[in-house]
């Protein structure tokens, strides 16, 4: 029996597909919320909290696993990787680190939902896109 295999497809290739959810998560990990169709949100929400809750668990095969899920690009501001705390620009007094998105998954966002069991995203439904009246969705973090 073929029990729990559904998988949301999106009329792509899994090669398409895999690229597609790796750069709609991390550019929900960057800004905290992106605007995409429905049926890209609903397919990125597990997506996405599996891999919170990698953050969550915060060892080093954590970080590989969740390495392998997220492109890890700069972020272009700066991090205090002890506090957590993020800087525009570098500061003369403290040692900071470039902010990627894995430094941010696992500094910062991780640590906020030590707390809490599961849900680490939303959607909201946004009015039809003008184009092609395709169903708009809002996802951000809780």
């Amino acid at each position: 029996m073929r029990h729990m295999t559904k998988k949301h497809t999106l009329s792509k290739a899994k090669d398409q597909r895999d690229a597609l959810l790796r750069a709609l998560a991390t550019e929900l990990f960057v800004h905290g919320e992106i605007k995409t169709t429905m049926a890209r949100a609903k397919a990125l929400k597990p997506y996405a909290e599996a891999i919170i809750t990698l953050a969550k668990r915060g060892d080093l095969h954590a970080i590989r696993q969740a390495a392998r899920h997220i492109y890890n690009k700069e972020t272009g501001k700066f991090i205090d990787l002890k506090t957590g705390e993020v800087f525009d620009e570098a500061v003369a007094d403290k040692k900071l680190a470039p902010q990627t998105v894995l430094r941010k998954l696992f500094v910062v966002i991780g640590k906020n939902y030590t707390d809490r069991k599961g849900g680490y995203t939303r959607i909201f439904r946004l009015p039809p896109r003008r184009g092609d009246a395709s169903e708009m969705a809002l996802i951000q973090l809780v």
